[in-house]
């Protein structure tokens, strides 16, 4: 029996993580699961692995809170230990965190098969630690899975022809688990009823890049923008605390909806039942897409350019210009979303075929 260790480390990956164990879990491939515990959440319980059908960690590392050069350097260290433990016959790792870049590292340096899901995706933006990670990550992968041809695109230019790794084009994992999420995702959630929300009425922000949360000016910028949009359609934004501390810090008043951070059910309705999505958020950008609805990038950059190719998305950084006349386009633009740009919901199945 072939053995998989999966290292994962934030919410977001869990969700992957657990489109993939769905599909190793029609095999007789044992999966370990290990949370290295990058993003520290409570709200993480048994009742969160029950109710998204999430396998629980088989180990749980507890390294978070510190800074990224100790916690790439603790994780490398747990990981090697349950290596050591478990002998698997290969990793695998989601996108672009500290823990992603750890486990890869961990396993190559005991020859053990690397695959990266999420591989070859690029903002060019080398200021971005997400960016350090995926790129290293890619370098020492064995399998390379491409949610989409612009990533085996990116790979080519960096001459991955020339170096000995298995680049497959995979299709996205995110719209697995969009779509098997989405179908009960209703009865999961009375975020609509609770925010008193109407159907197509309302737009869905999120705020939590460091490159916008950070600095002043674009935190000022983006929320004048939503203040404004706001005066039209009500505007829903989930927010951190920790930036909502920067609001108010900074007496940066918001004038639309500001309300706790949610969880994939109720993000899912906000996003079934939005007119809009305005974020800074990568995987946003796509569950927009997976979800019918245009979406306003408030970022230079987005790893995802085939939505900004097709019309689907528009990059406007935080200018708050820029923003407004974004939101005059899109909130009345109509596109075909049937182009299947992420593989159409078998991602997993096809990464596990490559692995068995």
């Amino acid at each position: 029996m072939k053995k998989i260790v999966t290292v994962v480390g934030a919410r977001p990956q869990f969700v992957k993580a657990a489109a993939v164990s769905r599909a190793i879990s029609k095999t007789d491939i044992k999966e370990i699961i290990v949370h290295t515990g990058q993003h520290f959440d409570s709200n993480m319980s048994n009742i969160f692995f029950e109710e998204m059908q999430i396998p629980t960690p088989d180990y749980n590392l507890e390294i978070n809170g510190v800074g990224h050069g100790a916690m790439t350097g603790r994780m490398l260290e747990g990981i090697e230990t349950v290596l050591e433990k478990e002998k698997p016959d290969c990793l695998l790792v989601y996108g672009d965190t500290n823990s992603t870049l750890a486990g890869a590292l961990a396993a190559k340096k005991m020859d053990i098969p690397v695959a990266h899901i999420e591989a070859g995706l690029r903002s060019f933006n080398m200021k971005m630690p997400e960016e350090v990670n995926r790129i290293l990550t890619d370098r020492i992968s064995d399998f390379l899975f491409c949610p989409t041809q612009t990533a085996i695109n990116n790979l080519n230019r960096e001459g991955y022809e020339n170096i000995d790794t298995n680049i497959i084009l995979s299709g996205d994992v995110m719209q697995d688990a969009a779509i098997f999420y989405s179908a009960f995702s209703e009865e999961k959630s009375s975020v609509i009823n609770d925010l008193k929300l109407q159907k197509e009425r309302f737009v869905l922000s999120t705020i939590h890049r460091q490159e916008n949360t950070d600095n002043l000016d674009n935190l000022k910028d983006i929320i004048s923008a939503l203040n404004k949009i706001n005066n039209s359609i009500p505007v829903v934004l989930p927010l951190h605390p920790r930036t909502k501390n920067i609001l108010e810090k900074n007496k940066i008043v918001a004038n639309f909806t500001i309300i706790e951070p949610v969880g994939y059910f109720d993000m899912i309705e906000l996003l079934k039942n939005c007119k809009l999505v305005m974020t800074d958020s990568g995987g946003l950008q796509k569950e927009a897409y997976f979800f019918k609805k245009h979406c306003i990038t408030m970022r230079d950059q987005t790893e995802w350019v085939e939505l900004i190719e097709n019309g689907f998305n528009i990059l406007t950084g935080a200018n708050r210009e820029k923003i407004l006349k974004a939101f005059s386009e899109m909130s009345i633009k109509k596109s075909d979303f049937s182009i299947n740009l992420y593989g159409g919901g078998n991602a997993s199945e096809k990464i596990i075929d490559c692995l068995i």
